[in-house]
């Protein structure tokens, strides 16, 4: 029954809210606009619930750009390839290719590679979705005269917009300059299909989400993969920390951490201890991410797939992703993470941190592990790391006291390895802990580009073993593709 569900509202979604024709202001007939959608939406409300139901539905569709490409997984399929960009993740072995590009870092540097398309498209189609159900629910400017389901659903579909529009400026401009043109704006009544200005696409996301704060709040969701205030205070925190605003991104960090989500004891960090694996949407630290069921039908396209020896897929077939084996050697024995990583087809895979219950090599075929987006740790090291940039370093060593504690077991070890730290050496290890503690969840690459770090990869990559980069390279950033260019006259004439 959940399969049917999701994927008619996913269906509608598609047919509503995905065409490019709503980013075009000249109407298009043959197609439903916005104005429809309004139209029908006064006779049968669920379908801007459907919309906004749809998007969470559409962030873990298997194939939802290409209709089956095995590395087309929605967001999760996107974190894995800037995992293996920012180098954290190794493609330890290739047997199929599909992430030969990607981990070549030809993917970067070349507009034409599919996998530009696909995030891209992804994306645009989220912040398209989100255009339709804002406009049929109050507009840019919703305000107090609505009911509260509608303001709840209009802030629900500003965060998702949000969202969409921060991941495009990650990983679409090169460094933060608020100067640079750097994508399109469609935010309904503010249409520009040529690249604008990045302060302009910032001051878009942060009014979003703090729209989407204000209006969320009280609001107790349903299931984990429905946007409350914390997680819109998660993105935000994010957002201001990748422009280095980061007083505020520090704000809204702690704000997550005040919402009572409480770290993972030791036993869930790794097998086999009590709850490991990363597997359970009902993990208490867990604060957004998708309840994975057998009724949803996902096999050999997902991101477990790819990452988990235990699922029947590639991780265990041939195409492995195991931690960088330079990043793995900055993990002290003493320190649970360390055991994180295994031998399961190739060495060093996660094969104590991401794996199904099961654990029988191979043994997952229907996917019931569950997809994570966000968890409170995240926070901990993002306040951390704003105390430190803003010389607040006492505070910063008490987050990441909280944290390393568990990690090593006792506070005396945790200490050991804070109290000499201060300056730029502890910006670098809150960074380094960073990379640890989030290895393989799609956040090493935003917090390369927000330490302006370089990044150089050990010995474990199939490609470009011992180089380095640099965050502002045009390796680590990915290209507008091709047929955006080719489509969108106004973005073609600006690459002239």
């Amino acid at each position: 029954m959940k399969k049917n569900v999701v994927y008619l509202l996913l269906a509608v979604t598609l047919f509503y809210g995905c065409s490019e024709d709503f980013l075009d202001p000249v109407r298009n007939t043959n197609v439903l606009t916005d104005e429809s959608i309004t139209d029908a939406a006064a006779n049968n409300p669920d379908i801007i619930e459907g919309n906004l139901t749809g998007i969470s539905g559409f962030m873990i569709d298997p194939g939802g750009i290409t209709g089956g490409r095995h590395y087309d997984l929605g967001q999760k399929g996107i974190d894995i390839w800037s995992d293996v960009v920012s180098g954290d993740a190794a493609l330890s072995a290739s047997t199929f290719g599909w992430y030969n590009n990607t981990a070549n870092l030809l993917t970067t540097v070349d507009f034409t590679r599919e996998e530009n398309e696909i995030i891209w498209n992804y994306y645009f189609r989220v912040i398209s979705v989100a255009n339709s159900v804002i406009q049929t629910a109050g507009g840019n400017n919703a305000g107090s005269d609505l009911d509260a389901n509608t303001l709840r659903v209009n802030a629900q579909a500003k965060a998702y917009r949000a969202y969409a529009y921060f991941y495009l400026t990650q990983f679409f401009q090169t460094a933060y300059d608020p100067a640079e043109p750097i994508l399109p704006l469609y935010a309904i009544d503010q249409v520009n299909s040529a690249k604008v200005e990045a302060s302009v696409i910032y001051d878009l996301i942060v009014s979003d989400l703090l729209s989407a704060i204000e209006n969320l709040d009280g609001y107790t969701r349903t299931n984990l993969s429905e946007i409350d205030t914390t997680v819109a205070q998660g993105l935000l925190a994010y957002t201001y920390a990748a422009m280095g605003d980061y007083a505020n991104a520090k704000i809204y960090a702690d704000a997550v951490i005040n919402a009572g989500y409480p770290l993972m004891p030791a036993g869930e960090l790794a097998f086999p201890g009590a709850g490991s694996g990363f597997n359970d949407v009902a993990s208490p630290s867990w604060v957004w991410g998708f309840d994975i069921t057998a009724d949803l039908g996902h096999q050999l396209l997902n991101w477990w797939g790819q990452m988990d020896y235990f699922t029947y897929s590639y991780a265990w077939a041939g195409d492995t992703k195991s931690i960088d084996d330079l990043l793995y050697s900055q993990i002290p024995a003493n320190d649970i993470r360390s055991t994180q990583f295994g031998t399961g087809a190739q060495a060093l895979q996660p094969i104590n941190k991401f794996f199904d219950p099961g654990r029988t090599p191979g043994g997952q075929f229907v996917i019931t592990t569950d997809y994570i987006f966000m968890r409170v740790e995240e926070f901990y090291l993002l306040s951390a790391e704003c105390a430190a940039r803003t010389g607040d370093e006492t505070t910063a060593k008490n987050r990441l006291r909280d944290l390393l504690t568990i990690r090593y077991g006792n506070v005396a070890d945790a200490n050991t390895y804070l109290t000499p730290l201060t300056g730029s050496a502890l910006q670098d290890a809150i960074y380094l802990q960073t990379r640890i503690e989030l290895w393989g969840e799609g956040k090493s690459y935003l917090a390369m580009k927000r330490n302006q770090a370089t990044v150089t990869r050990g010995t474990n990559h199939v490609f470009r073993a011992g180089e380095s980069f640099q965050y502002d390279s045009d390796e680590m950033s990915f290209q507008i593709p091709e047929t955006e260019i080719i489509n969108n006259p106004n973005i073609s004439s600006q690459n002239n």
